[in-house]
């Protein structure tokens, strides 16, 4: 059973690297997520600037197809289920980014929001959940593919932090 989640695991990781187009989107969140691992284990508003902008590249990224000119013939769009739960990720993704890089600039978090500066790894959901959110067919939203984004997240990030750790603690 594991090695079926692993194999939805590695699936979501290559899907966006085996499409020419998908690369643009999905570099800089890997760039970000080491970024935001190098630095400090400690909240702070660096990391939410850091975070609001991943956020928001994220968010325009699987806002794009929507207003992507098509040629003749090419399928539609349509508002649907996938699609509606689609644009709701997008737009709690762009929100969440916008509260995140105005609140590191103004260097002040609205009541409630002070847990925007501890989202480092923040960018592995976003890396994620790429694929299912780009539009492309056969990479939908699945109970499985969500089971396996939970299942590894904590060995990959427990990769990160102690991987990275000898760089993170350079002064």
């Amino acid at each position: 059973m594991i090695h079926d989640y692993w194999a939805t695991f590695v699936g979501l990781i290559e899907m966006p690297f085996q499409h020419i187009e998908m690369i643009w989107g999905i570099v800089p969140l890997y760039f970000a997520l080491l970024l935001n691992e190098m630095t400090s284990t400690k909240a702070s508003y660096r990391t939410a600037i850091q975070t609001g902008f991943s956020f928001l590249w994220a968010g325009a990224q699987w806002l794009y197809p929507y207003f992507r000119t098509r040629s003749a013939g090419a399928p539609q769009l349509e508002l649907g289920a996938p699609a509606d739960r689609k644009l709701a990720v997008t737009f709690l993704v762009i929100g969440l980014g916008t509260v995140a890089l105005i609140s590191g600039i103004r260097r002040k978090y609205p009541k409630y929001a002070s847990f925007l500066g501890y989202t480092r790894f923040s960018n592995y959901f976003m890396i994620t959940i790429y694929p299912m959110q780009s539009h492309y067919l056969g990479m939908e939203w699945t109970w499985d593919r969500l089971i396996a984004i939970a299942l590894f997240a904590v060995p990959i990030w427990l990769v990160l932090h102690f991987g990275l750790m000898p760089i993170r603690n350079r002064n």
